[in-house]
């Protein structure tokens, strides 16, 4: 998947801007606040419905404009695709190929770009939640009936969740817990499945990325007791409870992924250093399990590289990927000295003041 043409209009500090892009390593420096990360998060608005640095409505869409936009062409297995995205921060319109779309997940599905970027680290210290969306995102792209069961799911749960509230519905949740129940199991083995295939791309990469852990293992914390028992049977022993606090405490909507690491502490007490190195193979284990089920790599963003790790670690990250045939956009406030050392042609970009000069 390669990324041949964006164009961006009232985001942030570009009022209006295209960029030509090369199938490989692209390299993007600037000062700070020149407008580096914001290309990034143009792709990334495209391919995960929002910015890495918080929603639309903050501050993507340029003061005065009434909504952002966004055009890309791309290529994927010899398939070349076009899309644009309207958004104002509370409403959106887009397009794939020519034509209209009902929700932003039939732009997702079409442009897959895995970023790492300076609050990547919260993959692995911040709340349960951003992995959850990791997870969901792999697994989105590799199972087709995923979105099917999330959504059964979700408007389960939601259901459930009203009636939890009001006192002269509880005749009505053995009906919803059932459709909960169901859905929840399915949306877990298919959780399960995808972690195990990123396990595997996990282990490949940690002697490359993080050869100090050891080894890293991933597990499913499937949000409920499933080791003893079902899901619809957790649903009705937490009844009780949930009827006491309004919501549902028990089920897939509060999984999460363990984490061990063989030869260093654990997650949460890592250097900030080695908790980046741990998000970035993470996320390129992610990319790797892509590119193997599809034939071909997703985008690869990697932000202010030079910043968020050493000279030596860029290095290793860069070698990894030089072999790939991935697509790879990398900013920083200057150029990377491993670009010297890798032999390999890499597109250079300065941007400043809102624009971005391609450099002969």
């Amino acid at each position: 998947m390669r990324i041949q043409h964006l164009r961006l209009q009232a985001f942030r500090r570009f009022t209006d801007v295209e960029v030509n892009l090369s199938p490989g390593f692209n390299s993007f420096v600037g000062d700070n606040g020149s407008g580096k990360t914001t290309l990034l998060e143009a792709t990334h608005l495209l391919a995960h419905g929002r910015s890495f640095r918080g929603r639309v409505r903050d501050g993507l869409v340029q003061t005065q404009a009434a909504a952002l936009m966004v055009n890309a062409t791309w290529e994927a297995s010899g398939v070349a695709h076009r899309a644009g995205l309207r958004h104002s921060g509370n409403q959106w319109e887009a397009r794939l190929n020519g034509m209209p779309l009902q929700q932003l997940g039939q732009l997702c599905e079409a442009l897959a770009v895995v970023s790492f970027e300076p609050g990547s680290h919260a993959l692995v210290d911040g709340s349960s939640q951003l992995r959850r969306r990791f997870l969901d995102w792999g697994v989105f792209h590799v199972e087709h009936l995923f979105m099917r069961e999330w959504r059964r799911y979700a408007r389960a749960l939601k259901q459930r969740n009203v009636l939890l509230r009001q006192t002269n519905a509880i005749n009505q949740l053995s009906a919803w817990e059932w459709e909960l129940a169901d859905a929840g199991e399915r949306l877990t083995l298919q959780r399960e499945a995808y972690l195990s295939q990123l396990q595997q791309h996990i282990g490949a990469l940690t002697p490359e990325l993080l050869p100090s852990a050891g080894d890293v293992r991933l597990s499913l914390q499937s949000g409920w007791r499933r080791e003893a028992m079902s899901l619809a049977d957790a649903l009705l022993l937490s009844r009780e409870r949930d009827l006491a606090v309004g919501y549902t405490t028990q089920g897939p909507h509060r999984a999460d992924i363990r984490i061990e690491l063989q030869t260093l502490p654990a997650p949460d007490q890592l250097s900030r250093g080695q908790t980046k190195q741990l998000a970035l193979l993470l996320l390129l284990g992610q990319a790797t399990q892509l590119a193997d089920a599809w034939g071909h790599w997703p985008v690869l963003q990697l932000d202010d590289l030079g910043s968020e790790l050493d000279r030596q670690h860029q290095t290793r990250v860069l070698e990894v990927l030089r072999n790939s045939g991935a697509q790879v956009l990398v900013t920083g406030t200057e150029v990377l000295p491993a670009w010297a050392t890798l032999g390999v042609d890499v597109a250079m970009f300065h941007v400043e003041q809102g624009r971005i000069h391609a450099e002969i």
